[in-house]
């Protein structure tokens, strides 16, 4: 794209319920596009290239989600036609009711996107897009503990868990990125897309970016805590946590269930969002993945420990669960626990 001479308007909407550190990152590097380059490199800084600005429904200072007081720099009826709106995370409960709570932001999302404006949003910042209907058999990504309740609550949209960054809508304008650090991602993409791949290199440059291509998927935490809404089905998740590795998992589930095997995997499905069979998977997955990380122990062995015989299924299994083979894992994560208990004083 042609890089505009006036400066890019973005709109990064803040509320009480976001954190900041997202809101105050995503502020400083595009305050920094154009500008710190020439800084760095020759002591000079160059012409900013974007305008940022904290907005909200109104100017007061607020205390955010993490405790820390925050002041928009402007109000939504004084930023009316952004070229860009970013959404920062929302820090709101996974299962709880929050709908309702952001319908100025919401119609503020909505106009902005009429008129043309790019929609970003960083981690659980999705659920506003979802909310507002912009989502609307569409593709998205938020973070990964947030997508079950996106595909409940929102089923016309198709939700990827494993990418960290998603854009969709008319014209690719609705950009999420999923959960953490990703929104550096999501902030490069913008800065490419408005003032050109060589200015989102400058910054990655600048900021040390590493882009996640790995996706988010590698990341997640596979199983899911118990639920108390069915008390058959939470007991034998309590007793599964511990006896995973047993053979013939499920069938013990439902000999401890007392109920009929279609019954109980029927109220297993209901209560937990998934089969009997898929949440042992995701135990065993997860016990795998500590291993992997903290000994040098043989796959085949871990495979054996967590309850596969087959150590060329519990391959497979992992590398279309988690993303990548057990072997990559281990590389990557455990290198990076090495690393940080290396660190400790």
């Amino acid at each position: 794209m042609t890089i505009l001479h006036k400066p890019i308007r973005v709109a990064i909407l803040i509320f009480p319920d976001v954190t900041i550190s997202t809101a105050y990152g995503m502020f400083d590097l595009f305050k920094g596009v154009g500008r710190d380059w020439g800084f760095m490199t020759t002591g000079e800084p160059g012409r900013p290239l974007m305008e940022p600005e904290l907005v909200a429904t109104h100017t007061n200072t607020f205390e955010a989600a993490n405790g820390i007081n925050i002041t928009p720099s402007k109000s939504i009826h004084d930023f009316p036609d952004p070229d860009i709106v970013c959404v920062p995370d929302v820090f709101v409960p996974i299962h709880g009711e929050w709908a309702g709570r952001f319908e100025k932001e919401l119609d503020y999302l909505r106009t902005a996107y009429a008129r043309g404006a790019t929609i970003a949003t960083a981690c659980s910042g999705a659920l506003l897009l979802a909310e507002a209907g912009l989502l609307k058999g569409c593709e998205a990504t938020t973070h990964w503990s947030y997508c079950d309740y996106l595909r409940r609550q929102y089923p016309d949209i198709k939700v990827h868990s494993q990418r960290a960054l998603v854009a969709s809508g008319d014209g690719q304008r609705l950009v999420m990125a999923g959960g953490g650090t990703s929104w550096l991602d999501l902030a490069l993409l913008l800065i490419a897309r408005w003032c050109g791949v060589e200015e989102a290199m400058h910054t990655a440059r600048v900021y040390l970016i590493n882009w996640h291509s790995i996706g988010q998927q590698p990341f997640a935490h596979l199983a899911s805590p118990p639920r108390v809404d069915d008390a058959v089905v939470a007991d034998c998740q309590v007793w599964i946590a511990s006896n995973y590795q047993l053979p013939s998992p499920v069938m013990q589930m439902v000999q401890r269930s007392g109920l009929p095997e279609r019954s109980f995997k029927r109220r297993f499905q209901q209560a937990a969002g998934m089969s009997p069979l898929e949440y042992v998977h995701n135990l065993r997955l997860e016990e795998a993945k500590l291993m992997l990380e903290r000994n040098d122990q043989p796959i085949e062995d871990i495979a054996n420990d967590v309850g596969y015989e087959d150590a060329g299924f519990f391959s497979r299994l992992f590398r279309r669960q988690v993303g990548m083979t057990p072997a990559t894992y281990r590389k990557r994560f455990g290198g990076m626990r090495r690393m940080l208990a290396a660190s400790k004083v």
